[in-house]
């Protein structure tokens, strides 16, 4: 009798954090879902998400449209340098990408939304970036707010290299 109840007992012990729950067991508590780290000097994507979405949806075709409203700190570095980290999100196939749009959080994570216009910029990038959707990416270039045109896109960086 005992045999199996340590059998049980080392079983149990075994699984996998994520299945504590079904043993009535609390769950671990970790929230993966966090931004690029930012580089020194950098621009953080905390100042970035303080800018606010605008929607208002089209009636005839019932598709959301939305403007930024950017706060004054986020304002201020129109038209300057910046750094920012992230990961790629092609926008083309290739082996290098001129053009690309730089994610503030992982991609792909199934329990989240996708991003949100005030989490991700449109790259355009003075020398090419070997396309790698696996790292972090460290950019830096001029900081252009747009958006105003309902485009859904808030952020380009222009002129961007690596660092």
């Amino acid at each position: 009798m005992r045999l199996p109840f340590l059998a049980a007992i080392l079983f149990a012990m075994s699984i996998p954090a994520g299945a504590a729950m079904q043993l009535g067991k609390p769950a671990p508590a970790k929230d993966v879902w966090q931004p690029a780290k930012t580089p020194p000097g950098g621009t953080p994507w905390s100042l970035l998400q303080q800018t606010k979405l605008n929607d208002r949806t089209d009636e005839a075709t019932m598709t959301i449209f939305t403007k930024p409203t950017f706060p004054a700190a986020v304002k201020a570095l129109n038209g300057k340098q910046v750094k920012v980290a992230g990961w790629m999100m092609p926008l083309e196939n290739g082996r290098q990408q001129k053009h690309w749009v730089l994610l503030g959080y992982p991609p792909g994570c199934p329990f989240h939304m996708h991003a949100l216009p005030n989490q991700f910029m449109e790259i355009k990038a003075a020398v090419p970036f070997p396309t790698d959707e696996s790292k972090v990416h460290v950019v830096t270039g001029t900081l252009q707010l747009t958006g105003y045109d309902e485009s859904g896109i808030f952020y380009r960086l222009v002129n961007a290299r690596p660092g």
